[in-house]
């Protein structure tokens, strides 16, 4: 990482960079957002914000203290994914929820582009819809014969 880097960046670029190499999981563990930025960090030594910002500086539904950033989520008690638009967060925190773009170092500028195109436009962790979850019930009443056909026939005899 560079020096202008702020050590709540560098916990959003960590857990970004989960998300990404781990598309399947919806958070993960402190423990391992910190592990995965100090693989960023290296060679250098992780500075010891990182991991305050994980626990609770840049997450979204914890008093802020002092920062107001909603960078991450808590999902369950030490665990976290990157903080989506429409995440409930603490009314204090008004801070942002992203990273500046310019202050990334070039080879990270691109997770803002997939957090926009990819992660906050997934909403995989709201509760399914429900009238949606109704697609393809009672398909098998009318499997041999046409919609309109089966609605005929239910409606046959209500001269």
């Amino acid at each position: 990482m560079t020096g202008k880097l702020t050590v709540a960046d560098e916990a959003w670029i960590a857990t970004a960079l989960l998300h990404k190499e781990y598309p399947d999981r919806k958070d993960f563990t402190k423990k391992e957002i910190v592990q995965r930025a100090a693989r960023i960090a290296d060679p250098a030594p992780l500075r010891p914000g990182v991991g305050h910002h994980i626990s609770s500086h840049a997450v979204a539904q914890k008093p802020p203290q002092p920062g107001k950033h909603c960078l991450l989520f808590e999902t369950a008690r030490g665990r976290r994914r990157l903080f989506r638009p429409g995440d409930p967060r603490h009314p204090d925190r008004r801070g942002r929820c992203l990273p500046e773009r310019d202050r990334l170092p070039v080879a990270y500028r691109s997770l803002i582009d997939w957090y926009h195109t990819v992660y906050a436009a997934r909403p995989d962790d709201a509760p399914p819809d429900p009238i949606l979850g109704l697609r393809g019930v009672g398909g098998a009443l009318w499997a041999d014969e046409g919609a309109d056909a089966y609605v005929a026939r239910l409606r046959e005899g209500w001269s």
